[in-house]
């Protein structure tokens, strides 16, 4: 699938896990009648465009057959649904397999990953520690966190909390920090101030996995309590939502769970569960539809649940705010007329669908597509899961369900997104053709193939491993290992692989002033300079290291290695001390200093005897005292 198609398919679906650019959902109140006026003397009134046809009764009837349909026609295993009228549940169904090999039904109960729902969870306690006056939506972060730090010293001195919950950090995704990553929630929180923002704070609206768990970590800190206990005290068990968890784990302990599967070169595959309980806060939660549809009737309640609206979970003017737009979406209403976009509430996107406001959330994570959408004004609402990825399922299902309750002709949805499909495709591959490669042939690398495998590390993203297996090379990044083969020069290109993302990726190794293999840069981000990793050192044992440890001396200056705790430093008089990093054998970076390294040498009986300088004006021996 084309990344242009993805892209379409993504702005289906109100937000997403999956690392790809995902514009949410967008819409707008239905416009006011305006007074009709009287036609001018000789003319005749122009005729207003017909409204869609109302249905003689607007029904549920021979839903079964529709959604049982459309689930051969997009290939999707398995759907569960559940619709909410009035204040009244009047569909709670399962329909297709939770587990094909086993031939094991949907049903109300199975539980499948909500992907990016949860991000409303996640606003919705923090709705209510603000009732409580432990949270300012308008407060900065850091007089809740005082060690948030951003890349720009602005942004970490301004953001507040509502920017956390509205993307407009103006960081991208940079989603393989986390996805696949084995850091934790911690780690990543650490990490952040290493990410370039590609726009201003407050600038322009950009999906962010990264903002909405810190916003968890930030209520965790005011609460003094795991994001996941004050979800589950102050979400599930008033909803008596008591089948939902926050980790695909736990939903494997279960009776009754959903299998994750993909298409895979044109056939549906079951896959791997993805487990991202570190980025929880953005999209851990797994539920079903008969807990889910609490969770719609409370927001379409304004914050309230139960037959006489007794139990309160948020206050009316917290789920107002939520479900009002707070930030512009570019990009939009799209292809299709009935469908318009006006912004991102908190948690939540808002939209239009002929006419009528909807409130939406979207999730996609490896294996599951997931819909929460209501219509505030006519109090419908619907929580649809799939068992499959980047499928339109769900939003060809919901709008089905609006139309058939709104009393309007449906509209085949599945065949308009199917023709747009097949017109993104051919423009994809039309483009394909007309593009011209770069590539040089007859060249070849700068080294032995084997002098570029080690260990590589970028401050934000982690370690990826350059390994020589066989006469290629592969790189191992976030818990996969792919192909990687020579484009030309120092550049290489990652193959064939099941993260289509990072298909064709290019890598550029760079080498040190000493002509080694040091680092490599890809363009794992959009919008930000190439990321690069640089090459780890090897393992020092500190015996080795307190052999270095001495004063070396360069005509009157005195040089001096010390071992000061776990640091190996360098100190120079009337300069800072510097720390020195282990690179390859007696080899050592000047850590903060590209360029700039020193090799210990050894004299024929293996005592050391001298350290060499390599700075780039020059390079200078010392004598060991």
């Amino acid at each position: 699938m084309t990344r242009t198609l993805r892209t379409f398919i993504a702005a289906l679906l109100v937000g997403t896990l999956l690392p790809l650019p995902m514009p949410a959902q967008q819409a707008t109140q239905a416009p006011q009648k305006a007074p009709a006026k009287a036609p001018a003397k000789g003319k005749q009134p122009t005729k207003a465009p017909a409204a869609a046809p109302a249905l003689a009764k607007p029904t549920l009837d021979g839903i079964d057959a529709f959604i049982e349909a459309q689930l051969k026609e997009w290939k999707v295993p398995g759907m569960s649904i559940a619709v909410v009228q009035d204040g009244k549940v009047i569909l709670s169904k399962g329909y297709g397999f939770r587990d094909v090999e086993k031939q094991l039904p949907v049903t109300p109960k199975t539980l499948f990953a909500i992907g990016s729902v949860t991000k409303s969870f996640t606003v919705t306690v923090l709705g209510t520690l603000a009732e409580e006056g432990k949270v300012e939506w308008g407060k900065p972060v850091r007089e809740y966190l005082p060690k948030f730090r951003l890349f720009d010293p602005v942004a970490t001195e301004h953001m507040t909390v509502l920017d956390l919950v509205t993307h407009r950090s103006g960081l991208p995704r940079h989603d393989l920090l986390w996805y696949g990553s084995s850091l934790t929630r911690q780690e990543m929180f650490d990490r952040l101030k290493y990410l370039e923002p590609t726009a201003e704070l407050r600038e322009v609206y950009q999906y962010n996995n990264l903002m909405f768990m810190t916003a968890g970590i930030l209520a965790s800190e005011v609460s003094r309590t795991k994001w996941e206990d004050l979800v589950r005290r102050r979400i599930f068990a008033p909803l008596e939502m008591t089948a939902s968890n926050f980790s695909v784990n736990d939903s494997q302990k279960t009776e009754d769970f959903s299998q994750p599967y993909l298409e895979i070169k044109e056939k549906v595959e079951k896959v791997p569960f993805k487990n991202i309980d570190e980025i929880g806060p953005a999209g851990s939660i797994n539920s079903n539809v008969e807990d889910m549809i609490k969770y719609v009737q409370m927001h379409l309640s304004k914050g309230k649940y139960g037959e006489k609206g007794e139990k309160k979970i948020i206050s009316e003017a917290t789920a107002t705010k939520m479900q009002t737009a707070q930030m512009v979406t570019p990009g939009g209403d799209g292809p299709f007329t009935e469908v318009m976009s006006l912004g991102y509430g908190m948690g939540l996107g808002i939209g239009a669908y002929r006419g009528h406001k909807v409130v939406s959330h979207g999730g996609g994570i490896d294996g599951f597509t997931s819909s929460l959408t209501f219509m505030p004004n006519d109090k419908i609402g619907m929580m649809i899961l799939t068992n499959r990825s980047g499928t339109p399922l769900p939003a060809i299902v919901s709008r089905n369900v609006y139309d058939r309750l709104l009393g309007l002709e449906p509209i085949d949805w599945s065949k308009r997104i199917k023709d747009e499909q097949e017109k993104q495709k051919k423009a994809a591959e039309e483009q394909k053709k007309k593009s011209v490669t770069a590539r040089r042939e007859g060249t070849k690398p700068s080294h032995e193939l084997k002098e570029y495998a080690g260990e590589y590390e970028n401050p934000a993203y982690g370690v990826a491993k350059i390994a020589l297996e066989g006469e290629a090379l592969t790189i191992s990044f976030n818990g996969v290992t792919l192909p990687v083969k020579h484009f030309h020069y120092d550049y290489f290109e990652i193959g064939d692989s099941p993260r289509e993302f990072l298909k064709d990726m290019k890598l550029q190794f760079a080498t040190t002033l000493k002509g080694e293999i040091g680092s490599f840069a890809i363009p794992l981000e959009a919008g930000v300079k190439d990321i690069v990793f640089s090459r780890r050192g090897e393992k020092v044992s500190r015996e080795a290291l307190e052999s270095l440890v001495g004063e070396y001396v360069l005509m009157n200056i005195t040089a001096t290695v010390a071992l000061e705790g776990d640091n190996f430093t360098l100190t120079v008089p009337g300069q800072p001390r510097y720390e020195l990093v282990p690179m390859k054998g007696l080899s050592f970076d000047f850590k903060g200093l590209p360029g700039y390294s020193v090799e210990f040498k050894k004299d024929e009986s293996g005592k050391i005897t001298e350290v060499m300088f390599f700075q780039p004006h020059g390079n200078f021996a010392a004598k060991r005292k």
